[in-house]
């Protein structure tokens, strides 16, 4: 049976360090090295989406972790002029977007998405899609380099890659997009769909019963909020609802993926020690991150990759 291989990358901030060692640890392995070359469509969100762009465009890896480790708490840099001038974070988002932007530009350079040899689906989210009087509305959208009349091959693989982090209240839109974890966190499903919905080139089209689907993740932090009820309003619930959206939309996507595609299907996730929570910002813990990927048991996922994806 022909085999259509998918690694799909969730978003989570600096935690893509954890995804990007994960895999290079798989990567390297001796019993399965090399098998990141056989990924036909790469998917990723947020953080996951400049990963799955970096791999697609024949980053390795290990230059990937290296961006995270030697330019992380440049991106996140959080001056006190910037906190003045947001009223203490209340106005503005957390960060400004320059940084981010100047290091996308320096990694991808003016490619675009026609240039990448490999196919590729980045989910962002648009404010506006500036369209007639009364059909002028937000919607999700994919960016993609699948051939025919929906293809974004023109756009520029930095943009996309912009628009993809761009999450609320970290950082600012970019062009009208934003973070396509709203929807899309864990892009499994994204990715499943894309593939089989080709429909401008058979060769490109795969079937449900091909798919193969590999889904990193960057760690998730075991959250709850106490209380039976909460008459909460929008200053306390702004912050805690954009993680509730980005967990509740990753496990859905798992679930249904799992549904679909059974062992054909597998997900690799970190656990944080619930005492250590890692947010998605945390510069001040970029060196443990990167530990706790080298020191997970990726046992489980070798194997599947050997007996299933190869």
């Amino acid at each position: 049976m022909a085999k259509y291989r998918v690694l799909s990358i969730d978003g989570g901030g600096l935690r893509g360090l954890i995804s990007a060692r994960l895999l290079h640890r798989l990567n390297s392995h001796p019993d399965i090295a090399g098998w990141l070359d056989t990924v036909d469509l790469f998917v990723g969100t947020s953080t996951g989406g400049i990963l799955a762009l970096g791999l697609a465009t024949g980053k390795s890896p290990n230059e990937i972790c290296n961006l995270y480790k030697n330019k992380g708490k440049k991106i996140f840099d959080d001056s006190i002029w910037d906190d003045i001038r947001d009223l203490g974070k209340t106005v503005g988002a957390d960060y400004s977007n320059k940084n981010l932007k100047k290091e996308l530009d320096n990694m991808f350079g003016g490619k675009k998405l026609a240039d990448i040899k490999k196919k590729v689906a980045i989910p962002t989210f648009d404010l506006d899609n500036e369209a007639v009087p009364g059909e002028r509305t937000w919607k999700p959208k994919i960016f993609h380099n699948f051939i025919g009349s929906g293809s974004d091959g023109a756009s520029l693989v930095a943009d996309v890659a912009l628009y993809t982090s761009s999450a609320p209240t970290y950082f600012p839109s970019a062009d009208g997009y934003i973070d396509g974890g709203v929807y899309a966190n864990n892009p499994s499903i994204v990715a499943i769909v894309q593939a089989i919905s080709q429909k401008n080139d058979p060769l490109e089209r795969a079937l449900l019963d091909e798919l193969i689907v590999l889904s990193i993740g960057t760690g998730v932090n075991l959250t709850y909020i106490k209380g039976k009820t909460l008459n909460w309003g929008y200053a306390q619930w702004v912050k805690p609802l954009i993680n509730i959206l980005m967990d509740g939309v990753t496990g859905i996507s798992d679930y249904q993926a799992q549904q679909l595609l059974a062992d054909r299907y597998h997900r690799l996730q970190v656990v944080f020690d619930p005492s250590k929570k890692i947010p998605m910002d945390a510069v001040d813990k970029i060196d443990r991150m990167d530990q706790i990927a080298s020191d997970y048991k990726i046992d489980k996922t070798i194997q599947w990759i050997k007996n299933i994806w190869r």
